[in-house]
């Protein structure tokens, strides 16, 4: 169990990590696109025009200004950082919890809330994944080989689709496998996440 523990977790580190080097791209492309416009507005402010008005046209002409459709690729890549975040989320317990009144309750019956919980996580991402499996279906080229684009970048909406649908499909297979180690927990009174974990750091 803890093998398949330290596989599952594996995955899910891989798919936060993952998910962070894309987050990482999104702020830098996002940090040179307002840097390119604020360069931009002032290389055609009338102060900078009238000093040198040929290196500023000139870096105008090169291309000075915002990244064409930041914005689209910020939607996009944002979905996917969000599902890429879930398995390690998932599997870690890493979740907001509000635990005044648990904290009170005796251990078995947190272990039967932990368990409804992981249960219901796990129903709701699968759920999520089906769903995003269909609108990718939709959106994908039809019969008459149309096929929706953005609007700037016309690059095929599926595509975002996709790349989320691996985070969401990611995120299913471990809140399932954890929906299993909670039910197992309870009914056997064994840790086996936190030894799994513990082995790990």
């Amino acid at each position: 169990m803890h093998r398949l523990h330290r596989f599952v977790f594996g995955i899910a580190r891989f798919m936060a990590l993952l998910g962070g080097a894309v987050l990482t791209l999104l702020i830098l492309i996002t940090c040179l696109s307002i840097l390119g416009r604020a360069l931009n507005s002032g290389l055609h402010s009338d102060l900078v025009m009238g000093l040198v008005p040929g290196l500023a046209q000139g870096l105008i002409d090169l291309g000075i200004g915002a990244i064409p459709g930041d914005f689209e690729l910020v939607e996009a890549g944002m979905s996917f950082c969000i599902f890429a975040f879930l398995p390690f989320c998932q599997i870690t317990s890493g979740h907001a919890s509000v635990d005044i009144f648990t904290n009170a309750l005796p251990r078995g019956a947190n272990r039967v809330l932990e368990a409804l919980i992981s249960i219901l996580f796990a129903w709701a991402l699968i759920l999520i994944a089906v769903q995003l499996g269909a609108g990718m279906q939709r959106k994908m080229p039809n019969d008459f080989g149309a096929v929706q684009t953005s609007l700037l970048l016309q690059f095929p909406i599926w595509w975002s689709y996709a790349a989320s649908l691996v985070g969401a499909t990611a995120a299913a297979i471990v809140s399932v496998y954890m929906a299993v180690v909670r039910l197992y927990e309870l009914l056997t009174g064994r840790v086996i996440v936190a030894d799994a974990l513990g082995a790990n750091h």
